[in-house]
């Protein structure tokens, strides 16, 4: 995720800051039923994908284009990889954020605020909205639930052993609010993430489920692989946006409206964007297709969405060579109207509206956004409690990139010249230690302890770790003590403990012989 509204922390900084600013249940209440579709293989070409991911969902919605509505149910295989007997299943309902204008992330203020001067119509409930369960069964029998906190919890009649499988099956209804929020509709564009209840991780070693609620300020996204069949029901008008293979199909009992599908196996979370005025350039080199869905707003857009496509391809094919293959055969990008933020998901990511001056080539907030393909999307990790795993390694992947590419300005050198001294929090906080300080702490600081590592053991020692870890944690979920584990198996202990105390240090800063000369610095 990138945020251009950052505070800056001393004047070196402020180079820092300005390179990020310019950085299978019928559906009640629907007219037209889905037959619950067989739940399908994988199709991941990765040697390392089980048959099955360890949550399978199988959706079936209808979008209330009027309304501002989901009517949706979900049949939810769970599997048991713990050693715990589980006697109840949770699951994320962050919709619920969105009851408050109190629970509701903060990032996206501004722009409301400038949004309800331009619609003075609105009400103050219009930009709230929330999900309301109608209810819950475990292999077809009704099952007592609660759902409290932006956390549903279903009760087990009969616990779950190690190994062992269980279908939920979930009703639910969703109010989208008007304006900007991850979960929202404005103009012509619906932004549908967070928009069904979501398993939540299991955590072994405390012998509990995760039900943090959605941060207010930051980032809440933690989830195991999965595979997702989803149906949904919408205006034929629609162009519709979601990881997967989607295919479409007309509901004959409801003239003017399709089911658009899609098959998404190994994905780490499902979103979609809907819109009936999106304009999709699709382009497919070396079996991967990249699409782009934007708004024909403005003379000549063609051209510098053809030119971002490009840009896509480059950033894929590095990230590829360093790291490892992105085994996705397609790879999606949304236009949006949220300003200021960009957001990642798995195999898509929302950007804001592209400007006349756009300059594709050299735009690092989109390569950083797409670097998260690989830190988030397929090494996931805990971003409410390590979020460094992936802003951090999300950044430094940019300047990496850039610096191969020959551009000075967003190369080795932005990371050389940042002075963040006056920052005094170990990289290692959770979001709630950071506060408002998340951008130089997980973003800032974090790169640059990446950036010592890779000078301290020199590029190619450094590229045979990265590939490492990607194989090890490739459709899991990372922890910066197996990120440490990983250094100690390829770089050595003392290279373990550089990284362990410059993560954990609260006034790391990058060693003086990997900074810039003064006269370098002023060349820069």
């Amino acid at each position: 995720m990138y945020r251009t509204t950052l505070k800056t922390v001393s004047q070196k900084a402020l180079v820092y800051s300005l390179a990020l600013t310019l950085a299978a249940c019928p559906i009640a209440g629907s007219s037209h039923v889905l037959a619950a579709p067989a739940v399908p293989t994988v199709s991941s070409s990765s040697e390392t994908a089980q048959v099955h991911a360890p949550v399978q969902y199988r959706i079936n919605a209808r979008l209330d284009e009027k309304k501002m509505r989901i009517t949706g149910s979900e049949s939810v295989t769970y599997r048991n990889l713990s050693k715990d007997t589980q006697q109840e299943i949770v699951f994320h309902t962050f919709a619920d954020a969105n009851r408050s204008t109190a629970t509701q992330t903060s990032m996206f203020e501004r722009n409301n605020e400038e949004i309800r001067k331009e619609n003075p119509q609105k009400k103050a409930e219009d930009f709230l909205g929330g999900i309301d369960i109608r209810s819950a069964a475990v292999n077809g029998q009704s099952a007592e639930f609660t759902n409290s906190n932006q956390a549903l919890t279903v009760q087990l009649k009969q616990g779950l052993k190690p190994g062992e499988s269980v279908t939920v099956q979930i009703a639910f209804d969703v109010k989208i609010p008007y304006g900007m929020q991850r979960l929202s509709y404005y103009k012509d564009i619906v932004n549908g993430a967070h928009w069904f209840p979501a398993a939540s991780v299991y955590d072994e070693s405390k012998h509990q489920w995760d039900k943090t609620p959605y941060s207010k300020t930051f980032e809440t996204d933690y989830y195991d692989i999965s595979d997702f069949e989803v149906h949904l029901n919408v205006p034929e008008s629609y162009q519709i946006l979601m990881p997967g293979t989607i295919t479409s199909q007309e509901v004959p009992e409801e003239p003017g409206r399709k089911i658009v599908s899609s098959t998404a196996d190994h994905t780490r979370e499902l979103v979609f964007f809907a819109s009936p005025n999106y304009k999709v350039e699709s382009v497919t080199r070396d079996g991967l297709t990249v699409e782009y869905y934007y708004f024909d707003n403005m003379p000549d857009k063609k051209k510098l969405v053809d030119e971002y496509i490009d840009a896509a391809f480059e950033a894929i094919r590095f990230f590829n060579d360093k790291y490892g293959k992105y085994p996705y055969p397609e790879f999606r990008i949304a236009e949006s109207y949220v300003e200021g933020v960009a957001v990642e998901f798995s195999r898509v990511i929302q950007m804001g509206q592209i400007a006349e001056n756009s300059d594709p080539a050299h735009n690092d907030v989109f390569v950083h956004e797409i670097a998260h393909q690989w830190f988030h999307g397929l090494i996931g990790n805990n971003s409410e409690k390590e979020s460094f795993l992936d802003e951090g390694f999300a950044d430094f992947s940019k300047v990496y990139f850039a610096e191969k590419r020959g551009d000075v300005l967003g190369g080795f050198q932005s990371i050389q010249i940042d002075d963040l001294s006056s920052i005094d929090k170990p990289i290692a906080s959770t979001n709630a230690e950071a506060g408002d300080e998340e951008n130089p702490v997980f973003y800032g600081k974090g790169r640059q302890a990446i950036y010592q590592l890779y000078r301290m053991v020199g590029e190619e020692k450094f590229d045979a770790f990265m590939r490492e870890y990607f194989k090890r944690y490739e459709y899991k979920n990372a922890t910066i003590d197996g990120l440490l584990q990983t250094i100690q198996d390829t770089l050595g202990t003392e290279a373990r403990k550089e990284m362990d105390s410059a993560l954990h240090d609260p006034n790391f800063t990058l060693q003086p012989e990997y900074r810039l000369s003064e006269a370098e610095e002023a060349a820069y």
